[in-house]
């Protein structure tokens, strides 16, 4: 199987049996610290959603929060004509790191606010989208872009190793899924779930597998933690080219007056892939 399983010393047999949960110890180390009593804490300025706690590694994990609100028809079409502009401010936000409201107002009348909170391990969205306009805004897709590349402690030609997604139902590192080299744009990796139409994903290439659920994360460079995000409802899972990893939510557009809503998760936990599994199953009503 190759320079992966010859890293973990596994067999092709040892491979194929493998489950979620030892699979993720193939990444773990002995030593494992429960997380600081603090919990994780959050900041934002300037599109930049930074989670602290002193369990990760450098510190610190940056979301270009958000880093664009997608028009429908992406697939085929250069990234200026599908990025609606926005403009995110911040409302308020507690003085102990816990919890903030942003603001984000889109061209055509749109306006939407995320409630965010942070937990022990984890961070969760609440987003809220009204149509204030006197028109239809195409608004059908939205980036979350978290980068990676301090907590897994790779670049861009290797983070792919230490990343993964679910497809048939079994965690698989994104260098072991199926992928395609031609898109408008070159380089990452679009993962689409069933039922997205794929003309309104990113413009990047398309793997033929389709994730099993909406988890796309990564394990750290120590082996200790993974770091996982989900949304509801969501339109694509992606790597990116920043060393980044997207699971990149869907309002379908808006008429006037309507309202959409969705929810998302950033999950930061001990390397178990299992106990992901069950966070994520629970969390999103077992989808």
């Amino acid at each position: 199987m190759g320079r992966w399983l010859a890293l973990f010393g596994l067999t092709s047999a040892a491979f194929e049996s493998l489950t979620c949960s030892n699979l993720s110890g193939a990444f773990r180390t002995p030593q494992a610290e429960e997380s600081s009593s603090a919990g994780l804490t959050l900041t934002w300025d300037r599109n930049l959603l930074v989670i602290q706690d002193a369990k990760i590694p450098g510190g610190r994990v940056e979301i270009n929060y958000l880093e664009a609100y997608c028009r429908s028809g992406s697939t085929n079409r250069r990234w200026e004509e599908t990025v609606i502009p926005h403009r995110t401010e911040k409302l308020d936000a507690t003085s102990d790191g816990k919890s903030m409201r942003l603001l984000s107002k889109l061209q055509g009348g749109v306006e939407v606010q995320h409630e965010i909170r942070a937990g022990q391990d984890e961070v969760t969205f609440q987003v809220k989208a009204v149509n204030r306009g006197s028109g239809y805004v195409d608004a059908v897709w939205v980036q979350p872009c978290i980068r990676v590349g301090p907590f897994t402690g790779r670049g861009q030609q290797d983070y792919v190793e230490r990343s993964f997604i679910f497809v048939t139902g079994k965690l698989t590192p994104l260098d072991k899924t199926r992928r395609t080299t031609e898109a408008i744009y070159k380089g990452g990796q679009v993962y689409v779930p069933g039922g997205i139409d794929l003309a309104d994903v990113n413009p990047r290439p398309i793997s033929p597998d389709v994730p099993s659920n909406g988890l796309i994360g990564c394990f750290s460079a120590d082996g200790r933690y993974i770091l996982a995000t989900a949304w509801e409802p969501y339109q694509e899972l992606f790597q990116g080219v920043v060393i980044c990893l997207h699971s990149d939510f869907r309002l379908g557009g808006l008429s006037p007056g309507e309202t959409k809503t969705a929810r998302g998760k950033i999950y930061l936990i001990k390397n178990d892939a299992e106990e992901l599994l069950r966070r994520y199953q629970r969390d999103f009503d077992n989808r």
